[in-house]
């Protein structure tokens, strides 16, 4: 188990975060907590969680860095990883590990439900969940075979994560930066390196996010879309457009118009929700679609990302 945090502001819920891993019915073989590049936190993770395995982050400051560090600390044949804002059932270990009993099984994810820290907006759309780091409605409703798990509940087979060099320290969260799909760049080159290797969605492996009140506001999802689109365009700029965007051509064709015909449905009926959802879909569609053509000419422009894959 790895748990990476660098702001004493998510100190709470990484002790929540913790305690999930803790009350496990499958005891995890170790449980790994990666402090980013902080020494104030350090200090105060181990005074908060005394029996932590705690270490600081050998990598280059961000999520990527830290989440590899606690890849090379660990020793299980599994590495699976958890968002320190978000904690999981008591099943969730379980639920996840069970499928690698199958050889061909090099990553599982699961389930993450937003944890509202207020009411949510009615103008969100469920299709937008990974807007605030959760699942969302044309995901998988059972066990099945996906491109890659959702970064905040996630699993690897820990050797061919490191054959391949880990999570790409070019990508991914630096402090408050939202630019990420550091799992969506290191599942499809497991899966170049692992022909005939599948990674899985698992609902049944549940975490739930914490979701504070920021990001219920427009201008959090009108930000995170733009950065979504600029992430993909990073991952397409490295490992080509059919693969970097496979998942979300289906995501566009598929489920989006399936929550515009609900949400137009709720409009005739005279509910306000129906018309705001229908606006935030085709906004959130195009700004994301904006970010990802500017991302594309800006990176055109470089010869490399700024940072190379860790050994």
């Amino acid at each position: 188990m790895v748990v990476c945090t660098y702001t004493p502001d998510r100190l709470a819920n990484l002790v929540r975060a913790v305690g999930s891993l803790d009350a496990q019915t499958l005891r995890p073989h170790e449980v790994i907590v990666v402090v980013d590049h902080n020494e104030e936190l350090l200090r105060q993770v181990a005074a908060a969680l005394p029996a932590a395995q705690l270490v600081a982050s050998s990598g280059p400051r961000g999520l990527s860095g830290a989440r590899n560090t606690g890849v090379r600390v660990a020793t299980g044949d599994v590495v699976a990883f958890l968002d320190d804002d978000a904690h999981a059932d008591r099943d969730w270990l379980s639920e996840l590990t069970r499928h690698y009993a199958d050889d061909s099984v090099i990553g599982v994810g699961g389930l993450v439900l937003p944890a509202w820290s207020i009411r949510p907006p009615t103008w969100f759309p469920p299709e937008f969940g990974w807007v605030v780091g959760c699942s969302y409605a044309g995901q998988p409703r059972h066990t099945s075979p996906v491109r890659n798990p959702i970064g905040a509940n996630m699993s690897f087979r820990r050797a061919p994560l490191i054959a391949v060099g880990g999570f790409h320290n070019g990508m991914g969260r630096v402090g408050a930066n939202q630019l990420g799909c550091e799992e969506t760049e290191v599942a499809i080159r497991l899966a170049q390196r692992c022909p005939g290797s599948r990674i899985l969605h698992e609902p049944a492996a549940v975490v739930h996010h914490h979701v504070p009140a920021e990001r219920s506001r427009w201008r959090y999802f009108r930000r995170r879309c733009w950065a979504e689109g600029r992430s993909k365009a990073a991952v397409s700029r490295l490992l080509g457009r059919d693969r970097a965007l496979a998942s979300e051509r289906s995501y566009v064709r598929q489920a989006l118009p399936r929550g515009l015909a609900r949400d137009a449905r709720r409009l005739l009926r005279g509910e306000l929700p129906g018309l705001l959802r229908c606006a935030a879909t085709i906004a959130g569609l195009s700004m994301t679609t904006a970010g990802y053509l500017v991302g594309r000419s800006s990176l055109a422009l470089r010869t490399s990302l700024p940072e190379g894959v860790p050994s």
